[in-house]
């Protein structure tokens, strides 16, 4: 079966993050975004693409900070409320029932409930005739220790991280789930531990 090319963001599993930024004139914003992601491993810079018409990203552009917060599967019914086109001199924390969590290196607020905040600064856009892509750099990053060990590695099936798989009319929230296999990052490499030796 084909489908469009259009149609490409249905074959990806997606992340799902609240991005919280507040306005010149202090007002909060939060919304859910899907087309985020870490730089590669292990820098400092992460991602986010947006459409140029949203409250986040002229947000961005005036205060240059953002937060990426990753909520629980237990905070859809929030997303959902921050995921809704109020206009800009709407505080969606209030719609929402969200309480600030207080950020340490820049103004704008976490999320309380979330299991963990990375506050960013802008490092660049990339501005393209329908969409902006943000690269922000992390410079405090800060997890709920119920859900992560000391080493900062997540207990996923405890912490419940919101995900999602779109779908033509609408989207399924998931969370991961453990398949039983893990590895480490050394057989990525040939002459590590000879995991990607050819059988004989």
């Amino acid at each position: 079966m084909k489908l469009k090319p259009s149609k490409r963001e249905q074959i990806f599993p997606l992340p799902v993050a609240l991005v919280s930024t507040v306005s010149n004139e202090g007002i909060r914003n939060a919304a859910p975004w899907s087309n985020i992601t870490p730089i590669l491993r292990p820098l400092e810079e992460v991602v986010l693409a947006s459409w140029l018409k949203r409250d986040t990203l002229t947000n961005i552009r005036e205060t240059g900070e953002f937060v990426i917060n990753i909520p629980p599967v237990e905070m859809v019914e929030a997303v959902m409320v921050c995921s809704r086109n109020y206009p800009p001199e709407v505080d969606e924390f209030e719609m929402a029932g969200l309480k600030s969590h207080i950020s340490e290196e820049i103004r704008a607020p976490g999320i309380e409930g979330c299991l963990a905040w990375a506050e960013c600064t802008l490092v660049e856009e990339i501005l393209r005739e329908k969409f902006s892509l943000i690269i922000g750099k992390v410079v405090n990053l800060e997890v709920d220790e119920k859900f992560f060990d000391e080493e900062g590695q997540m207990d996923f099936e405890k912490a419940k991280p919101m995900s999602c798989v779109l779908g033509s009319k609408g989207l399924t929230f998931t969370c991961p789930k453990d398949s039983g296999k893990s590895a480490d990052y050394s057989e990525m490499f040939l002459g590590g531990k000879e995991a990607l030796s050819p059988k004989p």
